[in-house]
């Protein structure tokens, strides 16, 4: 396996990192993660696709490049692949074509199942698609079990539109699995948060789907409100600070979901995941120092899974996590390198959810506010 990184800034490639000698006429997988503005133009898509011409092509939009150490906006932070014997099938269904989320996860994944499946790699739309409904059709179309990560695009922190496309100029709606095959293949993950609960366990009330109502009887938004203090004259962006940590009722561990959008008018907020009535939930806020440790314990959790070292890390953070950590937000790139070392290629973006397994040989979840790592090598 060889691996080349790119960066593509201002119509044109300013940056190529490729001590390897990739021969960019036989890669055969590149995944690009960019700016809404330069990923959804033609131009930028004909520019990579003259670059890699045999190459699938991926490109999804962001809230934030990574591109090695270093945590970009308004570029395109490339990684091509080129396998020695391993083979990359791809797909791509878009939303508008199926009657909700669910069928359209278990669409994309459904044909997969062959024989030397290692895993799946999926971008999703970060806005028309009901993430957390997404990941359970996926799952049930999951029949070999393999190991599925991935995330939804971002836009910034916007939250108006998001890109994804396969082999073509990237389309809202869209949602795109790459599966890999190959017996030498050797594939890890990690997935850690770092966020602290505070105040009393609540119960979700009344929601519908990723909609939240009412927690303990009480209007959820201005409950919420009170909580954000000075911070909710600033909402919806200010939730990315204060997300919400649920304890499903089929989950033994809790997981976090994050605000994408409020209503006042209806006084609800949606939410980048599936609210359960029922459900257990706390407000969070973040620690720096432990936002930065949970993307090394991340990074460590990948690296002991593999007992060796990723020739590409594919990183996947949350936009939320971004904001929060401001001018240190390379540190928690830099955690992650120093578990890997410079041998690791770091290639990714700032997302709007994560999908990975809470624990290895789990099912996947759609995740928030974590640092989500996958590591991908292929043995001599």
């Amino acid at each position: 396996m060889k691996v080349a990184s790119l960066l593509y800034k201002n119509d044109s490639f300013v940056e190529e990192k490729n001590e390897e000698n990739v021969d960019y006429a036989h890669v055969k997988l590149v995944l690009g993660f960019g700016s809404c503005v330069l990923v959804s133009k033609q131009r930028s898509f004909d520019d990579i696709k003259s670059k890699f011409p045999t190459a699938q092509i991926v490109l999804s939009s962001s809230s934030g490049e990574i591109f090695g150490l270093d945590v970009l906006d308004d570029t395109i932070s490339l990684v091509a692949m080129d396998f020695s014997s391993s083979k990359v099938e791809t797909k791509q269904v878009n939303i508008a074509h199926f009657n909700n989320s669910f069928e359209a996860g278990k669409s994309l994944i459904k044909d997969f199942c062959h024989e030397a499946l290692k895993f799946i790699f999926v971008l999703s739309d970060g806005g028309k698609v009901n993430g957390s409904e997404l990941v359970k059709g996926m799952n049930s179309s999951n029949e070999c079990g393999v190991l599925i990560t991935g995330g939804l695009a971002g836009d910034g922190t916007k939250f108006e539109q998001t890109f994804v496309g396969l082999n073509a100029k990237p389309e809202t709606g869209n949602v795109v699995a790459v599966a890999f095959y190959g017996e030498k293949l050797v594939v890890s993950h990690g997935s850690l948060g770092g966020w602290d609960s505070f105040g009393l366990e609540r119960t979700i009330t009344q929601a519908k789907d990723n909609v939240l109502i009412e927690i303990d009887h009480k209007n959820a938004l201005g409950l919420y409100k009170t909580y954000l203090g000075k911070y909710a004259d600033e909402l919806p962006g200010s939730a990315l600070l204060f997300p919400l940590s649920i304890h499903l009722q089929d989950n033994k561990e809790p997981i976090v979901r994050t605000i994408l959008s409020i209503d006042e008018n209806n006084r609800t907020m949606t939410f980048a995941g599936d609210l359960p009535v029922g459900s257990k939930v706390r407000f969070m806020k973040a620690n720096f120092d432990r936002l930065i440790d949970a993307a090394s314990d991340a990074a460590f959790h990948c690296f002991d899974m593999s007992q060796s070292n990723p020739k590409l890390a594919l990183l996947i953070s949350c936009v939320g996590r971004k904001i929060i950590l401001g001018s240190r937000i390379d540190e928690e790139i830099a955690a992650v390198s120093e578990i890997f070392g410079a041998q690791t290629t770091l290639s990714g973006f700032y997302s709007y959810g994560e999908i990975s397994p809470l624990k290895p040989t789990e099912r996947c979840e759609l995740l928030n506010q974590t640092m989500t790592i996958t590591g991908i090598n292929e043995l001599e």
